[in-house]
């Protein structure tokens, strides 16, 4: 087994986030990592991650192999080691690699790039400005960060589209599948020009536990995260205070008091989690991304 099957077994074998198992492979290295675990000789919270002893790789290799996807590790010199650092410091979990659909480099694509996150039921206010960000971050050749889903998030990709640098979107579920399917064929354009990437194998759906485990890699792949819209139970919240205590700095665009969908981006604006941004050059200036 070589180290890139290593990974592929371990993406298999665990359900994201894997903490214990990411600090037992950074330690013995994937292979050894591997037989170390199909032996059972780990410690207990390693054993506690794996859920599938015997996971098949062999169609995923099968994709690699033909083209289909890639199946970036740590060992490749394309991964944004400087990026995702913060989320083993964080005792969050780094992933133990990533499936990718497109031909983008991510460790180049994610050296200025910004997460645009925000509420899937958005406002028309919060679609526009989403989308213009989008198209202006793109512009100014900043990558955009975003999960593809419904409102703030599908807007942004929207937008990043229109500008000259592609965008990223983060799945929650295997670069196979569409989801949501409303956006398949946005999805599309972005595997064509950007990228999809993933911590789930192909054929794997999406949960609400992915969900939350995927907004990390937001927050950690983006130099920064601007929060358009969302609400006080928003999902969107946990993503910006991740990425607060990585050192990244968080922007929350201003909405009415009375908006149901700018009450949590307020409540991160007056606990001083987030900066208010009135434009997109706020962000590149602040950010020295030019």
């Amino acid at each position: 087994m070589n180290s890139l099957a290593a990974r592929a077994f371990l993406l298999r074998a665990t359900e994201p986030p894997a903490p214990a198992v990411d600090a037992f492979v950074a330690a013995h290295g994937p292979v050894d990592a591997v037989e170390r675990i199909q032996a059972g000789a780990v410690p207990r919270s390693v054993l506690h991650e794996i859920r599938d002893l015997k996971p098949r790789i062999d169609e995923d290799l099968a994709e690699v192999e033909a083209g289909h996807y890639r199946l970036l590790t740590p060992e490749d010199p394309d991964w944004p080691h400087g990026a995702l650092r913060g989320l083993t410091e964080q005792g969050l979990g780094a992933p133990l690699a990533l499936w990718v659909r497109g031909s983008a480099s991510l460790a180049a694509s994610t050296r200025s790039a910004v997460s645009v996150v925000g509420s899937r039921a958005a406002s028309e206010y919060g679609e526009h400005v989403a989308t213009v960000l989008g198209t202006d971050l793109a512009e100014a050749d900043v990558t955009v960060l975003t999960s593809g889903a419904y409102g703030v998030d599908g807007a942004a990709c929207r937008g990043a589209l229109l500008g000259s640098v592609p965008p990223i979107a983060v799945l929650a579920c295997g670069v196979d599948i569409a989801y949501p399917q409303g956006h398949a064929s946005l999805l599309e354009s972005v595997a064509h020009s950007g990228m999809l990437i993933s911590e789930y194998p192909p054929g794997t759906e999406p949960s609400r536990a992915r969900f939350t485990a995927r907004g990390r890699l937001l927050a950690a792949l983006g130099v920064a995260t601007v929060v358009v819209e969302a609400g006080r139970r928003s999902g969107v919240l946990p993503i910006a205070r991740t990425a607060a205590a990585m050192g990244r700095r968080v922007y929350g665009v201003p909405g009415p008091i009375t908006s149901a969908t700018s009450a949590g981006v307020i409540d991160l604006l007056c606990t001083g989690v987030a900066t208010p941004i009135a434009a997109t050059e706020h962000i590149i200036s602040q950010e020295g991304i030019r």
